[in-house]
């Protein structure tokens, strides 16, 4: 595992460290759809991403979730963190966008590894910041954007974790992440192919 480790984090961490995050971690493999925390699970391990994409979902206490970033390979979650740290349960949903691999450090080590490490203490400033950043863009694409700009700004966001122009979900799939109806996504999705920004597939969306 440790020469898994070291193609990712290589440039992040230094050996020893890389050495200690082998001895104590568990690797797991995920398949595209899988529930790896949900609401209100007390996360005791922080995930860092080997392989695959993951979607972060934020729930709406009156019906549904809302989408607010999605995290890649060499990422680690934010709000995982703090809720390891906190103690406290978890306030988001992390769901598999791709098959991957994923890295469970123990909190203990988190805790032990932010005084002794100064990569470690880096990469998790680094995260936050950077996952506070895309959550304040999500609050603006919310609060300033029309549901077409949301929407484009949602496809290319899929296809560059996809590595594909070909976005494979369906109008509810779609729909359910943007926090509206079918039937609303199904007519901007139609207007955004009458200006030629897209093409429309069975079950999948191509960018042009």
């Amino acid at each position: 595992m440790k020469e898994l480790i070291r193609d990712t984090y290589g440039f992040v961490f230094e050996d020893q460290l890389i050495t200690e995050i082998a001895e104590v971690s568990l690797l797991k493999d995920f398949e595209e759809g899988d529930v790896l925390i949900d609401f209100g699970d007390y996360i005791k391990k922080m995930p860092l991403l080997i392989e695959g994409a993951i979607k972060i979902l934020r729930e709406d206490f009156d019906e549904g979730e809302l989408l607010l970033y999605f995290i890649e390979k060499g990422d680690t979650c934010a709000m995982t963190m703090a809720c390891c740290l906190g103690q406290t349960k978890s306030e988001i949903r992390a769901v598999a966008e791709t098959k991957g691999k994923v890295i469970m450090i123990p909190v203990q080590k988190m805790e032990e590894w932010l005084g002794k490490y100064k990569s470690w203490r880096n990469y998790v400033f680094n995260s936050y910041n950077n996952r506070l950043k895309e959550m304040l863009l999500a609050i603006d694409n919310l609060a300033f954007m029309n549901m077409d700009e949301r929407l484009l700004n949602y496809l290319h966001d899929k296809s560059k974790i996809n590595k594909s122009k070909e976005i494979h979900a369906t109008h509810q799939d779609i729909a359910y992440d943007l926090h509206t109806s079918r039937v609303v996504v199904s007519r901007l999705l139609k207007a955004l192919e009458n200006k030629g920004k897209l093409r429309l597939h069975r079950a999948s969306v191509e960018l042009l």
